[in-house]
């Protein structure tokens, strides 16, 4: 046997060893979290598993101690729809916001009539005459201590991918996603709203005013409204969303806004710590 196949012998015989271990570890009930955890990161270690197959593992870990109140978005925050606005209103707010799901009230925000897909609004284009609470789907109720591994089952479940969570009195506390959920397993998920690149940073929207990414460079601002942003700070930024946060004093949140060189900004998406987009007006 020559040196090479020494090697590989040797290698199959520690990915057996370390194999034999990570599977006894399952098998067994570890008395404690760390000793898990610290065979997962050896395992990672002897190429029994990927850096990004232990992140995953850690992040089930990390969701069996969660509850729903720990990921919600807070009741003031939500973006909800009224059942008797107008269509063109309606229209306005689904392209603006640009979530794919809305809870909608009628008289009040805590009566919830069910759930409103964005894709359901073709129908109401084909036929303007069908009233909006045909096309309401069942809203799935959680309470603030629901375990988030229990959540993930309930959206199986039920086939929903949103859910208002509601505080002890029964009143509603906040909301939580299944793709919040999955986020704290697989880290932030990227998608249509969420765009690294900086060619389409601003969109200009129905009422005159612009949708601007977080991520925006401050140069592509100035260069597209004729402002000088940026110029009296003695600090350098290279996107709004971190001028803005310095400007305020911290991470914006939903709501929120700051007049900058005659441009008003205010904030439309949040999302992990960090604002996703901005609406501008002249």
């Amino acid at each position: 046997m020559d040196a090479s196949q020494n090697t590989n012998s040797a290698k199959k015989s520690g990915a057996k060893k370390w194999r034999s271990k990570l599977l006894k570890a399952f098998q067994i009930r570890p008395k404690t979290k760390e000793v898990l955890l610290e065979v997962m990161t050896e395992a990672e270690k002897n190429s029994l598993i990927g850096p990004e197959s232990r992140l995953m593992m850690e992040g089930v870990l990390r969701i069996s101690e969660m509850r729903a109140s720990d990921i919600m978005v807070a009741a003031p925050r939500i973006d909800m729809i009224d059942i008797e606005m107008a269509q063109d209103e309606l229209f306005h707010q689904v392209i603006d916001i640009g979530h794919s799901r809305y809870p909608v009230f009628e008289g009040n925000r805590e009566n919830i009539l069910g759930v409103l897909h964005s894709k359901d609004l073709l129908k109401l284009q084909r036929a303007p005459e069908f009233h909006i609470k045909g096309l309401l789907r069942n809203i799935l109720y959680v309470p603030e201590s629901k375990n988030l591994v229990d959540l993930l089952r309930d959206f199986k479940k039920s086939r929903n991918h949103l859910a208002l969570v509601v505080d002890e009195f029964g009143r509603i506390a906040g909301l939580v996603t299944l793709e919040d959920v999955l986020e704290e397993i697989v880290g932030e998920i990227e998608d249509e709203f969420d765009t690294e690149t900086h060619s389409n940073d601003i969109y200009a929207l129905a009422d005159k005013s612009y949708r601007i990414a977080g991520n925006c460079p401050i140069d592509e601002i100035n260069k597209a409204f004729e402002v000088n942003l940026g110029q009296d700070h003695e600090e350098a930024f290279d996107t709004i969303g971190g001028m803005i946060a310095h400007t305020i004093g911290h991470v914006p949140q939903k709501g929120e806004t700051i007049t900058i060189e005659g441009l008003r900004f205010e904030v439309m998406h949040a999302k992990s710590g960090a604002v996703k987009w901005f609406r501008l007006r002249l």
